[in-house]
């Protein structure tokens, strides 16, 4: 008997996270849209080939496979907070850009298998050197995980951002990225706007003046600016004990909301609907930076053919197995995380302590006068439930 996987299943459709919902939706546009439909709407994506940025990297593993399957693909995602043209509006002015979602998306040789596996953006590591196109370089140094996006991004361009996260995620962990994808607050926006707004159920009244949130407890519908807001919040001056301000909290509930996302798409029948799937890409589209292969009709539709029979319980969101650092302003990685890296670069199902790490499995005590925290890796979790975050009852 195999292990059981302590991880987060999705209910539906592998879209749990933030990225993860677009590049999931675009596969499965590709495999209904056709050809035609499929180019029309990634001809509103940005490509842009940034490997010559990436220097000496990890060797792309050779997957044992048969004539009728395809190789193991690594996606890198990433949630972009820069403030430049629309997005000021959203996040307010701030210089800059970084970061508030990296997912590694690993498809299975055999397409039997999605895992989903977010990079908390406090992780304390190493950033290496990053080049850019002009050929200059920024120096990298031991700090933040979010850094590298804002290092790579100096100039404003999302390709040289995405470039040095990648780099850095390659540097870490050893996993050859194939691909990455970056979308931005506007994007993410207008995909839930383009679905009507989404179904979420809001443990206690919150106010956060940060987020512009002002949201009442019980059962609503979210408009893309809220769930933006929503996932993005960190601090609160109403309902604290539902904020506690970590990023790993944070991970929790972006996971809901695009849980809540994702089931809200199947129920429209999002995938069989051309007008109303064009719409929903085409508003994600005009937002994204990727790689050139990822915007490529043929590519997509060969991939989404090659998934269709992949099942709900073989789909996996995990985070990298970490623990707080003393002054609880950042978290490290356990052990345990060298396995779960190990299990990607060699195509394995992501098991056990891959996922878990008993070491860091008990509540870290909080420094006096603020909320108990506690780390990623304990208990585990058997599926997405707002009940997670002390919402309402079914």
């Amino acid at each position: 008997m195999s292990p059981r996987r302590h991880a987060v299943r999705g209910r539906g459709h592998p879209v749990v996270r933030i990225l993860s919902y677009a590049v999931a939706a675009l596969l499965g546009f590709a495999g209904v849209g056709g050809y035609y439909y499929t180019a029309s709407a990634l001809g509103h994506i940005t490509t842009v080939n940034n490997e010559p940025l990436l220097g000496t990297r990890p060797t792309a593993p050779i997957v044992p496979k048969d004539s009728s399957k395809g190789e193991a693909i690594n996606i890198l995602l990433m949630g972009s907070d820069s403030r430049a043209g629309a997005n000021a509006a959203i996040g307010g002015s701030v210089g800059g850009m970084r970061n508030d979602t990296t997912i590694i998306m690993h498809i299975s040789a055999d397409r039997t298998r999605i895992e989903f596996v977010s990079i908390p953006r406090d992780s304390w590591v190493k950033i290496p050197d990053c080049t850019l196109f002009d050929g200059s370089t920024v120096k990298g140094w031991t700090t933040k995980f979010n850094v590298a996006f804002a290092n790579g991004g100096k100039n404003g361009n999302p390709a040289e951002a995405a470039a040095c996260v990648q780099k850095t995620v390659e540097t870490l962990t050893g996993i050859y990225i194939h691909y990455y994808a970056v979308v931005d607050f506007v994007g993410f926006a207008a995909m839930i706007d383009a679905l009507g707004g989404v179904p979420m159920c809001i443990p206690g009244h919150i106010v956060s003046g940060k987020a512009g949130l002002d949201l009442q407890p019980g059962k609503q519908t979210l408009n893309g600016t809220q769930a933006l807001a929503w996932a993005r919040l960190r601090t609160a001056e109403v309902g604290k004990q539902y904020v506690e301000g970590s990023d790993i909290q944070r991970i929790t509930r972006q996971q809901e909301l695009l849980s809540h996302t994702a089931e809200l798409a199947m129920s429209k029948n999002l995938f069989t609907d051309q007008g109303q799937l064009r719409k929903f890409i085409t508003a994600g589209a005009d937002s994204m930076t990727t790689s050139p292969r990822l915007a490529d009709p043929t590519f997509l539709i060969g991939l989404a053919f090659s998934l269709r029979h992949i099942s709900p319980d073989n789909i996996v969101f995990a985070t990298v197995p970490n623990k707080y650092t003393p002054d609880f302003l950042n978290v490290t990685w356990t052990p345990a995380a060298n396995t779960m890296f190990d299990d990607l670069v060699h195509d394995r199902a992501i098991a056990g302590k891959s996922v878990t790490d008993q070491s860091n499995a008990a509540p870290v005590p909080a420094p006096s006068g603020t909320q108990a925290l506690t780390p990623q890796g304990g208990a585990p979790t058997t599926g997405p439930s707002i009940d997670l975050l002390g919402a309402c009852a079914p």
